[in-house]
């Protein structure tokens, strides 16, 4: 089965609202041949290339949109076809308008040869040019997007998701019998594949994906509207001075075991709190990680690309690993690119400890991280939500601004490690915990954290309630940080990790 453009354009756009960019086709050298070629797919298909473009409204927001025709020679791109994507890219790009494309193809237009093949090169730099100038770029692939156009624009989303048991890959099953003699692995060229292994964000029909990317496009815009009044009384969003002497007293490993709780809310508990969630998945380069979530949200109003661990997908055999720190760094560029701030959420048990995370890369991608955090220009906040182990837990630090939830913690090792090194056993972890200052009156007191959200008396005894404050923290945060010049708040920010540890300058 397969969708029409114009039929991919009804289902995504609202009644009535298309209206066409599309000029002629190029015209270039072609044989007779061709020509009737042509003649006959303008016939079959009622268009006069494999491809639409033009503008429309996405529930009443002004979008670009560029949709593939698999009925017009198989959706091939050749010059004419190329020179109408980009052109209507680099019309939205002058108009200032997001994206939305849909390719359905076989890939380039073998009758044209290597200058269709290179056609790609063009789009892909429309594209770039598109996003570089903070635009959103969002992609639904139809069934079959094969080959070059697969590996071009249609793999240069923002997000992507695709149709459901659509064909989707690099070499075309044909190609590949050809010239190999055999038929290509069954089921690995599908989207339901592709998003389970973190090629693409999802797999929904199109009236879903129109939902999903008008979310999307919510959170992209950058702008906060709607958001809810929320309270700057200390005693509701922060610690009182009565809660905060009581927090002083718990023991760190107290705070440890409260973390550890099966009960205590998550990341997933604080996105069920906010507006325009759209749950993102993977690397988008073939890895993905369940001990991880992306999403793109708004709190309170406020936009942002929000990352963190989760703890429902954690045990003691499966932490996180390189793939999840890679999708740490998509969630960055994502943030980057869109210009919106970034949320990150600590809660970890530690990074994965195995040959496969250690040849995979894990120690370089917590570098990366710290590196792309400590110069990201956009805003930024972390949450210590709970657990915060090891390198896992620091790659996610750096930020703008630093919150704790009064049990969230943050130590090189868990305490049964930091014992196991000092001591040689397990049974002085909590001494440990004590004398590392792991807990949130401990970074507060030493700069590492510069607020403390209350649990009463603790998260897992109120999660709903919990989840609504942090949110309701995060937002006045977001609000504080995205009123100031990103270049002062990336001064700041390495002027705070330049002065970390060091003691006052003593006149």
């Amino acid at each position: 089965m397969r969708t029409a453009a114009r039929e991919l354009l009804g289902g995504l756009l609202d009644p009535g609202s298309f209206v066409s960019w599309d000029r002629p086709p190029l015209q270039i050298p072609r044989s007779a041949e061709y020509r009737a070629e042509l003649r006959a797919a303008a016939t079959a298909s009622g268009l006069d290339e494999a491809v639409l473009t033009g503008e429309g409204r996405l529930r009443g927001r002004r979008v670009a949109v560029i949709a593939c025709e698999f009925g017009f020679l198989a959706g091939s791109i050749g010059v004419a076809a190329a020179e109408r994507i980009v052109s209507a890219v680099e019309r939205a790009t002058a108009l200032g308008l997001p994206l939305v494309a849909s390719p359905t193809s076989g890939g380039t237009r073998m009758q044209e040869g290597t200058v269709a093949f290179v056609q790609m090169v063009k789009i892909a730099g429309a594209v770039a040019a598109h996003k570089s100038a903070g635009f959103p770029y969002l992609v639904y692939l139809r069934n079959p997007t094969m080959g070059g156009v697969f590996a071009s624009w249609g793999s240069l989303g923002h997000m992507t998701f695709a149709e459901p048991d659509a064909l989707i890959g690099f070499l075309g099953p044909r190609v590949y019998r050809a010239l190999y003699g055999r038929d290509f692995p069954e089921g690995v060229q599908t989207a339901e594949n592709l998003y389970r292994n973190g090629v693409i964000d999802g797999v929904v029909p199109v009236r879903v994906f129109r939902r999903i990317a008008h979310r999307a496009l919510n959170v992209f815009s950058g702008i906060a509207v709607g958001h809810a009044e929320y309270s700057r009384d200390p005693a509701t969003l922060d610690c009182s001075p009565a809660e905060y002497a009581s927090l002083e007293a718990v023991p760190a490993w107290q705070s440890v075991l409260n973390s550890r709780r099966a009960d205590r809310p998550g990341i997933r508990e604080l996105l069920r709190q906010v507006t325009d969630r759209v749950p993102l998945s993977g690397t988008g380069q073939g890895e993905s990680d369940r001990t991880v979530v992306l999403a793109l949200a708004r709190f309170r109003g406020h936009p942002c690309v929000v990352f963190g661990h989760d703890r429902s997908g954690q045990t003691t055999e499966t932490t996180m690993g390189p793939a999840a720190l890679r999708e740490a760094r998509r969630s960055m560029q994502l943030a980057l690119q869109l210009r919106v701030p970034l949320v990150l959420v600590i809660d970890t048990a530690g990074a994965s400890l195995s040959r496969e995370a250690e040849e995979r890369g894990l120690a370089p991608e917590i570098a990366r991280c710290l590196a792309d955090l400590v110069t990201l220009d956009t805003p930024t906040i972390s949450i210590l939500l709970g657990q915060g182990t090891g390198g896992g837990a620091l790659a996610l630090l750096p930020a703008d601004r630093v919150l704790a939830a009064s049990h969230g913690w943050l130590a090189p090792l868990p305490p049964e490690g930091a014992s196991a090194i000092v001591f040689r056993d397990t049974e002085h972890a909590a001494e440990l915990a004590a004398s590392q200052r792991i807990r949130s009156v401990d970074l507060l007191a030493d700069g590492i954290v510069d607020r403390i959200v209350p649990e009463r008396p603790d998260a897992a005894a109120e999660p709903v309630e919990f989840a609504r404050r942090m949110v309701a923290v995060i937002a006045q945060e977001l609000a504080e940080l995205t009123a100031r010049p990103v270049a002062e708040l990336r001064a700041a920010r390495h002027l705070r990790y330049r002065r970390l540890g060091n003691p006052p300058a003593v006149d």
